[in-house]
């Protein structure tokens, strides 16, 4: 899959092509449908595929300080993006001056001038341009001044996450942030994914007879709630089962909030250093304060064995 941030990078030479825009934060099963569809399209017309998605977020741009916290940061989107079959990949830099682009101007520029479009594929809510003015109407009525045909797929996929509400990145942000982890797995079909550089810590849990890889994850990462978590630690290609703690370390009076992850029955790992990525499938139980390390040890040795159970064999 080609990748290219800004219009500058496209190929001069790049003929027509179907396209789908949007955030696609966790490229979540919402998200794939839509993908999908420009995907099967593409395929259909034997045409490229491009999905042209924006960074910063537009948010953190109109709004400053208000950034969402991610449910994949765009180097992880585009790989599960790449997954779909899609051809490639535009990051379109999302400044000031861009957000106050005309809709008419952004589909000129974008859609027409650079990529070529033959078919654009958007969910019925799609909005674009200053203000968020241009809705699909507007980019059907464009696209028949600029040959381009605007196809609208129904995104909406439910489940039992979220009471039945629609999935959506929003939906699974709130699920992170409490913890429920089957009702965030069932909106991304896939484990929450936290990645970032494995840094020194306390060591405590070496010395504890369980070490762990405390990882100082990327920059407005959605980190699930405080507590203990089974899931899988990704290093150098390897997936190992993993207990997860998310938390203070209250019973030893911590204060900075981590991310550590115990890779089950592995010893001598080195992992200092290294760029890895932390996969949370269930939730243990909340992040509690010890009377003692005794008491802290066999709770650990509780945790470890149900993170081994749920993680066998997934």
């Amino acid at each position: 899959m080609q990748r290219w941030r800004g219009l500058e990078e496209i190929p001069g030479d790049w003929g027509r092509s179907v396209v789908t825009i949007g955030s696609f934060d966790g490229v979540h099963r919402g998200h794939q449908l839509i993908i999908g569809r420009a995907v099967e399209r593409a395929r259909e017309l034997g045409l490229p595929s491009v999905v042209v998605t924006f960074d910063p977020h537009p948010r953190e741009v109109i709004r400053p300080g208000s950034h969402p916290l991610l449910l994949a940061p765009h180097p992880r989107r585009a790989e599960l993006i790449a997954e779909l079959g899609v051809d490639a990949v535009l990051v379109l830099p999302f400044t000031t001056e861009f957000s106050q682009e005309s809709p008419e101007t952004f589909v000129r520029q974008v859609l027409v001038e650079a990529l070529h479009a033959r078919v654009v594929i958007e969910g019925p809510n799609f909005r674009f341009g200053h203000r968020a003015a241009g809705n699909v109407t507007l980019l059907t009525e464009l696209g028949r001044e600029d040959d381009f045909e605007v196809e609208v797929v129904d995104l909406q996929v439910c489940g039992t996450a979220g009471d039945g509400e629609p999935f959506s990145s929003s939906l699974t942000r709130r699920l992170v942030e409490t913890g429920d982890m089957e009702g965030a797995n069932e909106v991304l079909g896939r484990p929450h994914r936290v990645e970032g550089v494995v840094v020194r810590g306390a060591q405590r849990g070496r010395e504890l007879g369980y070490p762990t890889a405390n990882v100082e994850t990327v920059q407005h990462s959605a980190i699930p709630a405080d507590g203990v978590y089974a899931g899988w630690l990704t290093a150098g290609g390897e997936r190992m089962p993993a207990a997860i703690s998310v938390g203070t370390n209250p019973t030893f009076d911590g204060t900075a909030r981590t991310v550590e992850a115990y890779a089950i029955d592995r010893v001598g790992l080195d992992l200092y250093g290294l760029h890895v990525a932390v996969d949370f499938l269930a939730y243990l139980r909340g992040m509690e304060k010890f009377d003692s390390i005794e008491a802290l040890l066999d709770r650990m040795a509780d945790d470890v064995k149900r993170a081994r159970e749920l993680t066998d064999g997934v």
